[in-house]
């Protein structure tokens, strides 16, 4: 099981909160051990309040927290940098990927995407909401596409075999960007057909996903499921259902977006909820469909 999307580092960054067991983190230690999820991905998330002088130095603090309190004290979780280090695990053992979450922190320096990606990390997002100098967010109503310095940044990403992550950026930037990446993906989103939310994807983007063969995670935030009070297992496995119709079996993936909001899906909100989700979700899936989206999809597209 993998999930390639949560918030924790955030979390432990703003509020200060210990990885080892704090029950208001849904991926801590002790959580993430009694789960069946082996390998999550953490996101570098730098909130857009923190001043421009200041969001370089923030995500570094972010990959420190990372290294020193996820990494070094506990020898089961493993630091992945590569294909084999996730097919190495023992059933023991958790693997921990690195990824980033918007690329504001670079400003228009290329030489600090290097060195996040020389300190580990394996998937960057081109954007978050908001318009960077590499491309417009999906939240800006201007719209706006790569700039010239974004695809020297996804240049840079297929050089060293990296994911683009297309999660939040902007519609049209999203088409430009697709093309360009070697190795692209949108690490949590749903469906617009499903339910329509400005990040989830419409079919155009799911079809050219399928073509790129590129990866869909599934997100558990509520208002990317549905417009009721609560979300469901069924209205996740909406969300699969059709992108399964579409002929995506070989794209779906996870992306749970835990900690990146306290409005999940019911019996959801927390990494060692996964067991009883893909329990539910053995009822409506074979065994090989739900291989490949718990683990085989990931695996299989690894660019590193």
């Amino acid at each position: 099981m993998i999930d390639c999307h949560c918030d924790a580092l955030w979390k432990m960054w703003s509020k200060a909160y210990e990885f080892a067991n704090d029950s208001r983190l849904s991926v801590n230690r002790e959580k993430w051990l009694n789960s069946n999820v082996q390998v999550q991905c953490f996101a570098i998330f730098v909130p857009p309040e923190v001043p421009m002088e200041a969001k370089f130095t923030t995500g570094l603090q972010m990959i420190d927290l990372f290294f020193d309190k996820i990494i070094q004290p506990y020898p089961e979780i493993k630091f992945i940098t590569n294909k084999q280090d996730i097919l190495s695990l023992k059933n023991t053992e958790r693997g921990a990927i690195l990824t980033l979450e918007g690329l504001d922190l670079i400003g228009s320096d290329l030489y600090k995407l290097r060195i996040l990606l020389h300190l580990g990390v394996k998937m960057v997002g081109l954007s978050w909401n908001n318009p960077n100098l590499v491309t417009d967010g999906v939240m800006e109503q201007r719209g706006a596409g790569l700039t010239e310095f974004g695809k020297e940044v996804i240049q840079l990403l297929n050089q060293y075999n990296i994911w683009t992550d297309l999660a939040h950026i902007s519609y049209s930037g999203f088409f430009e960007a697709v093309q360009l990446a070697d190795f692209p993906m949108v690490s949590h989103a749903n469906v617009q057909a499903v339910h329509p939310h400005p990040r989830n994807l419409d079919d155009k983007q799911i079809q050219v996903l399928i073509e790129k063969g590129g990866l869909i995670g599934i997100n558990f935030v509520r208002e990317f499921l549905t417009t009721k009070q609560y979300a469901t297992y069924d209205d996740i496995y909406q969300h699969i259902d059709y992108l399964l119709h579409k002929g995506a079996e070989k794209n779906i993936i996870f992306g749970s977006d835990f900690d990146g909001s306290d409005d999940l899906a019911d019996q959801l909100k927390n990494i060692d909820q996964y067991p009883a989700f893909i329990s539910y979700l053995k009822t409506l899936l074979s065994d090989y469909t739900l291989n490949r989206i718990t683990s085989n999809n990931f695996v299989e597209n690894l660019p590193f």
